[in-house]
């Protein structure tokens, strides 16, 4: 069977990414005013940095159109027999239901929309998978029940500079959110149950990494398989590479993975984020 991979593009894979693993993918939208840009199309991350901050206005973001999934699976349907969509969590966006709303409506081959659950890192460690697995000759199912475990055994991790634009996108509550800006501390978030939630409260930026670091390090202890991590950042790409260096060093067990948080994750968290992701690395298994 061919199974075709879906995703959308806040799992942040580069070009030789999508081109080598076959990997497809729908945009997400950034929105100055009456601008829209899709990223990753229209837009790229330095560019849209570049005008968050010479904007007087904070950037929205919105979700692929049934348009826009119903344009890319009618254009896989002659050469595959089915197609994996795994998507952000649908507690934080409305894509995960668009391309279920059209999977659900479309004749011929058969859509399996999926919940990630996550985002970024996170979702990306699911697209690759299922990518890997599809291209093995994996049945649908196989890759399903993969997608899941991953689904449960996936740990992500981020700091930002600031919380005011998760506040106002409501990506957190406005009483986490709030105290973390009343007291100007550096929250770590993290995801559970698809929602995005403060996971502890420090002080500085630099502290708040070293928590995130402590908290890997307690999983790649106590894990009973190969890790892989991946390491994001939202425009700081050389503060982000030398806390990805300093772990190498320290766990040269891990493979580690670099990636970036673009225009529409970047919306929320600002510039200056750096976060981390780790799973099974069942390419060592």
């Amino acid at each position: 069977m061919r199974i075709a991979i879906v995703t959308d593009s806040t799992a942040y894979l580069n070009k030789e990414e999508y081109n080598q693993k076959g990997v497809h993918f729908v945009p997400l939208s950034c929105i100055f005013g009456t601008d829209i840009y899709k990223e990753e199309v229209d837009i790229t991350t330095e560019a849209f940095f570049e005008k968050v901050a010479l904007s007087e206005q904070l950037p929205t973001s919105s979700q692929p159109t049934v348009g826009d999934f119903t344009t890319l699976y009618e254009s896989l349907q002659k050469d595959y027999d089915a197609i994996i969509s795994i998507h952000l969590s649908s507690r934080i966006s409305g894509t995960y239901q668009n391309a279920f709303s059209v999977a659900k409506s479309m004749d011929g081959t058969t859509i399996y929309p999926f919940d990630s659950g996550l985002a970024g890192a996170g979702l990306a460690f699911q697209v690759k998978e299922a990518a890997r697995l599809a291209k093995q000759g994996e049945s649908v199912n196989t890759i399903i029940d993969r997608l899941e475990e991953l689904k449960t055994i996936t740990d992500i991790y981020f700091v930002v500079d600031d919380v005011t634009n998760l506040i106002k996108g409501g990506r957190i509550s406005k009483a986490a959110g709030g105290v973390a800006t009343l007291l100007k501390i550096k929250p770590v978030l993290t995801m559970r149950a698809g929602e995005i939630v403060p996971q502890d409260k420090i002080r500085t930026k630099k502290k708040a990494m070293k928590k995130m670091e402590t908290l890997f390090e307690e999983s790649v202890r106590n894990a009973h398989y190969p890790i892989q991590a991946t390491i994001v950042h939202a425009y700081c790409e050389d503060e982000a590479r030398a806390f990805m260096s300093q772990l190498e060093e320290k766990y040269p067990t891990v493979r580690f993975n670099f990636s970036f948080l673009g225009p529409v994750v970047g919306v929320h968290t600002g510039q200056g984020a750096i976060g981390m992701s780790w799973t099974k690395d069942y390419m060592r298994m």
